[in-house]
Order: C-alpha cells, then sequence, then structure tokens
C-alpha cells in the first residue's frame, strides 16, 4: 500500500525553459539508468524476498523514494516545456524555446504529452522493463543494484553538466547525493550478508566441491600467439572470497570439433544438407 501527500521530495524550479534538456531529462526517468528501472528493480525484488524481512522493508523503502525522483523529473520535464511551441509554425521563432522543434526538442512532447513528461527515454523509446533485475537472490539482488546506482550517479553528473539552470543542477546535485547513499546502502547490506567472504561466490549454497575446481580462480588468456594473459589482482594473490588464490594461463580447447547430426526431413534445409 502506498501513500502520497501531494508533495515533492525536493524542491524543482526552472528559471529558463528549455525543452532540449526535457528531453534529456527524459532519460533518468524512463532510459535504462533512469528512476523507472530503479523503482521497479527495487519494487520486484521486495515482493519476491525471502528470507530476514528487514531487506524487504528496505528495498521497499527505497523503491518508494525512487517513486518520488520520478515525480520530481517528471515535473521539472514539464517546467522545462512551459513556452515550448504547439505547432511547427513556431520553429521560425529565434528565441531558445520557440526554436526548440528546429533544436532537439522531443516531438513526442508536443505530439503525444501536451508538454509534459512521459515514461520514456531521450529518444521517446518507452521502457519496456526488460533492464529489471530481481533475481530471488538477495546478494546477486544487490550486486545488481550497486551497478543500478552507480550508472544512474553517472547520467545525473551527465545531465547536471548540460545545464546552466541554478534550479536544474540544485535539484540533479541531489539526485546524485542520493546516489550515493544508495551505491553505499547496497554495498553495506552485501557487508551484512557477510562481505566478500561469506557472499561469494553467489549464490554461496551451491558446494563448491562439485564445480570443476580447476577453473574456478583461473584467469584465462585467449591471445592468438598463445601468450600470457595480461596480469593484474585478477590474476595472482587470494581470491575476493578468500577460498583460493587467483592464477593465470592460455586457454586450449579442451573439446572436440563439432560435428552434427544431417538435418532433418521437411526442416526447409538445402537437399546437401539432408
Amino acid at each position: 500500500m502506498f501513500y502520497t501527500d501531494n508533495k515533492l521530495q525536493f524542491p524543482v524550479r526552472v528559471e529558463q525553459p528549455d525543452p532540449r534538456f526535457a528531453r534529456a531529462l527524459q532519460q533518468a526517468i524512463g532510459g535504462v539508468e533512469g528512476e523507472i528501472r530503479v523503482a521497479m528493480q527495487y519494487m520486484f525484488q521486495a515482493w519476491g524476498a525471502r528470507g530476514d524481512p528487514k531487506f524487504r522493508d528496505m528495498l521497499l523503502n527505497t523503491a518508494t523514494e525512487e517513486l518520488g525522483h520520478i515525480e520530481m523529473l517528471a515535473t521539472a520535464v514539464a517546467l522545462n516545456l512551459e513556452g515550448a511551441p504547439l505547432s511547427l509554425q513556431e520553429q521560425a521563432s529565434q528565441d531558445p524555446v520557440g526554436g526548440a522543434v528546429l533544436n532537439g526538442m522531443c516531438m513526442k512532447h508536443l505530439l503525444s504529452s501536451g508538454l509534459s513528461a512521459m515514461p520514456v527515454d531521450s529518444d521517446g523509446i518507452p521502457f519496456d522493463m526488460s533492464h529489471i533485475y530481481a533475481s530471488g537472490n538477495i546478494a546477486a539482488d544487490m550486486t545488481a543494484n550497486v551497478t543500478a546506482e552507480s550508472t544512474g550517479r553517472v547520467l545525473a553528473v551527465r545531465l547536471y553538466n548540460m545545464t546552466n539552470d541554478p534550479g536544474m543542477k540544485e535539484m540533479l546535485q541531489y539526485l546524485i547525493a542520493r546516489d550515493t547513499m544508495h551505491q553505499n546502502q547496497w554495498l553495506a547490506a552485501l557487508e551484512e550478508l557477510g562481505g566478500p567472504s561469506g557472499v561469494f561466490p553467489i549464490p554461496n549454497s551451491h558446494p563448491q566441491e562439485e564445480e570443476n575446481r580447476e577453473f574456478s580462480y583461473v584467469f584465462l588468456g585467449f591471445q592468438q600467439d598463445g601468450s600470457e594473459p595480461p596480469r593484474g589482482r585478477w590474476s595472482e594473490g587470494q581470491s575476493i572470497d578468500g577460498n583460493d588464490s587467483f592464477s593465470a594461463r592460455p586457454m586450449e580447447p579442451l573439446g572436440e570439433e563439432p560435428t552434427l547430426g544431417r538435418a532433418r526431413p521437411k526442416s526447409g534445409a538445402q537437399a546437401e544438407q539432408l
């Protein structure tokens, strides 16, 4: 159950409306790095969470916060579209708002939404939920969330650097700060779950003695000349999970050249394949 008090989570003000920036802000709403993605990701992770209920509660609280971020950004899009042209005839105007059709305004804002935000990215492509990661494994989900917040913060910083509007900069610095918290929040959850030595490899419920341990901690190189692969922390020293030591070696083919059976009749193959 969700509640609203009809107030924004953080003030949203636009001093100089910019329809082009409204289009850019759509990426933070409906892009793969955007707020719809994380809100739905955290919701579905929470709704499928098993085990200690505090992780479900944490996910639901943060998912609800992200819904508020969508509202903030949608408001910002609408405010940036104030005064935008309502017809192509207005494109002859030389001022930044009136000339926005020629200068990169999203046509869907004109044609489909009445100069307001939509659940789309900056190219007008609807968000289709294909980037929602909710595996049912709490550690895998927390790891995916770190990535989601990292790419979201990258996007927010890029948007911040695209605008000179003081109100937009203020709003984006708030969102950047929240991304900072959420990155640390998911990492803290992983630490509470046991840290690298307790969490990894995911899932930690599968007995490692049953996997092919010869390949569990070796970095494989695929250089055509068979030379040693590049060295790094990933190829020497103790593994991050503490269960073994890293090593490295060139990979050699272990299997046979694949030989498939003849094509089946009526499969649409050529006669020579039958």
